[in-house]
């Protein structure tokens, strides 16, 4: 685990309960994270046609990485969704995006359902967002979403988000839009939410 990241986070949502995130054990949690990336509803990650030692190999690598951390999320318990920090002057958003200090990457992932539960996903982007801040060095969080996935853009404009552009980016092959949220606006953009 990456010391430079938080270590977890508990969050109470005032709707839903109880959510906790914690770092991903690549050993434990292999088999429950290649289900939920192989799954077509998680095609945005990229990650459909790959195998389970895939899935275990980005894991390490992300485990082992010193710009970045991988997140399991628990709601009342029970394994529900993925989140992933990293810091974002390096790798491929480099190239497009002015880092700022206090800057930090984010991505989620809520597990494919086919029960799907009102106001879940904001839940769960929610819980990802206090994890962010959760460092009080961190102002700002930057995503880059593929401009095609609209529920992800509604979220994201839901806790506070806003496009700064366009890109493209060539390693995933995405035209992606870079967004960005500051503490600020994530406060005020959801203010009445309990901890």
């Amino acid at each position: 685990m990456n010391r430079a990241f938080p270590t977890g986070l508990t969050r109470v949502d005032p709707d839903l309960g109880t959510f906790r995130l914690a770092p991903v054990d690549v050993e434990a949690h292999v088999e429950l994270l290649h289900g939920w990336l192989i799954h077509p509803k998680s095609a945005y990650w990229l990650m459909t046609d790959d195998s389970l030692e895939d899935t275990a190999r980005y894991f390490r690598s992300v485990r082992d990485s010193e710009h970045e951390n991988a997140y399991l999320g628990t709601w009342e318990g029970e394994p529900c969704f993925l989140a992933e920090l990293y810091a974002p002057e390096h790798g491929e958003l480099a190239p497009h995006h002015d880092t700022l200090p206090g800057d930090v990457g984010m991505h989620f992932l809520a597990a494919p359902t086919d029960t799907p539960i009102h106001g879940f996903t904001l839940a769960v982007i929610t819980t990802v967002m206090e994890l962010a801040f959760a460092d009080p060095a961190i102002e700002r969080v930057v995503v880059e979403p593929d401009v095609r996935n609209e529920a992800v853009h509604r979220l994201n404009e839901a806790v506070g988000f806003r496009v700064e552009s366009t890109i493209h980016l060539a390693q995933s092959g995405k035209d992606a839009y870079l967004s960005t949220c500051t503490r600020e606006d994530f406060r005020a953009t959801t203010r009445g939410v309990v901890r």
